[in-house]
């Protein structure tokens, strides 16, 4: 599936300010979300992306020096087991919220698509991005 000629990628890796560019791309989850009694009743397909802004530090080839992606895409998978949720944008405020506990982590954007909300439509949602609250 190629992307939108509207969407731009991201670049937010940045050598000059010690950025460090974390992402998951196209996780594929059944959930269950929505607001209607037929979303009620069963999981439908959802899309998730995550990009994340973090401060790079020595990592020593270390996984606990890092953020590791593995622990953002289980962190996800179990907010999504978690319960029924009426809102693809309640969802996505779970998940930038528990990508920014850790500390490295400067800015989480997030991306939810509902994939056969609209049968016209490849796929529908909300993207938002939150940033760590300056001390």
């Amino acid at each position: 599936m190629s992307q939108p000629e509207n969407v731009l990628p991201l670049k937010i890796a940045d050598a000059a300010h010690s950025i460090r560019h974390v992402f998951v791309r196209d996780l594929l989850l059944d959930a269950h979300i929505g607001v209607y009694a037929h979303e009620q009743k069963t999981t439908q397909p959802i899309r998730v992306n995550v990009d994340l802004t973090v401060r790079e530090t020595v990592h020593g080839d270390k996984l606990a020096n890092v953020v590791c992606y593995e622990e953002v895409v289980n962190s996800i998978k179990a907010l999504v087991a978690s319960g029924h949720l009426n809102l693809v944008e309640t969802l996505a405020e779970r998940i930038a919220s528990t990508c920014l506990q850790d500390a490295r982590v400067s800015v989480a954007r997030v991306r939810i698509e509902k994939l056969s909300a609209i049968p016209e439509a490849a796929s529908v949602g909300v993207e938002i991005e939150r940033a760590r609250p300056s001390a």
